[in-house]
């Protein structure tokens, strides 16, 4: 596969579906999922709009978010987040983005993150460089985290499951004693392409939907980041977290976390 031609067909296409997500802010729920969880009927639209031209133009079968599709285990899949960030979009807040990931055997190989409020795309192939608006990007710096914004995933201190809201307390208390730039977007791939922007120098997600990590993850590791879960181990579309960060904050951030203790802990 030319995975440079294939980000540039999935690059069209994703700007063709900025038109509708711009236009469609503040979209009402359509569909609720689990919990206080739901899609707006934006998400379903573009999922379908992304999803048929994707494997129109490329061939390529497409797993999104809120339909499923392709196997996740098949060679070649795209993943689709037609809206990452859906309570900001709902809101009106301009934190929410189109998030597209290619995997090849479960690897995260080209990763596609477009913010259509803020006029801002990112797009990464295997072995980098991070390009920005079509300018490539330095490399990440080695890191501090005393020196580093982090940014967190959003939940509910009593909540339940595999990271307890009390866990998730806990590792935001032992952050802030190492840094006070604490961060909380509600989206989860635009912390990730903040990491690989150095805007972030690190984020912890304790989600487990591949569709929030596969786009972010590629545009991470092309950056130079470091992406692993919680645990340390190697990210792949079957980690049930996601730990993103620059090199040297990495390793302090895994270090607080063991700090923390484990989750069941809690």
């Amino acid at each position: 596969m030319d995975l440079d031609a294939l980000v540039a067909e999935a690059s069209a296409i994703l700007d063709a579906a900025a038109e509708p997500f711009v236009v469609g802010h503040r979209a009402d729920s359509a569909v609720s999922k689990r919990g206080d969880d739901f899609a707006t009927k934006v998400d379903l639209e573009i999922e379908r709009q992304v999803g048929d031209a994707l494997l129109k133009t490329t061939g390529i079968g497409v797993h999104g978010e809120e339909f499923g599709g392709a196997e996740l285990d098949s060679t070649w899949v795209w993943v689709l987040d037609p809206v990452d960030g859906t309570f900001n979009y709902a809101a009106g807040s301009p934190m929410a983005a189109i998030l597209l990931g290619l995997l090849h055997d479960g690897d995260p190989v080209a990763g596609l993150t477009w913010l259509p409020f803020t006029g801002e795309r990112y797009v990464a192939v295997a072995g980098g460089p991070l390009m920005k608006n079509g300018v490539p990007q330095p490399s990440l710096a080695k890191g501090e985290l005393t020196e580093s914004i982090i940014g967190v995933g959003t939940f509910s201190a009593d909540s339940r499951g595999r990271f307890p809201g009390r866990y998730r307390l806990a590792v935001l208390e032992e952050l802030s004693r190492v840094s006070s730039r604490l961060r909380m977007h509600g989206a989860t791939g635009i912390d990730l392409a903040y990491v690989a922007d150095g805007i972030l120098g690190g984020a912890i997600s304790f989600g487990d939907h591949v569709w929030d990590h596969a786009a972010g993850v590629a545009l991470v590791r092309a950056a130079g980041g470091v992406v692993t879960n919680l645990a340390g181990e190697p990210w792949s579309p079957d980690s049930r977290s996601a730990l993103a960060a620059a090199p040297g904050v990495h390793a302090q951030m895994l270090e607080t976390l063991r700090k923390v203790g484990q989750p069941d802990e809690y």
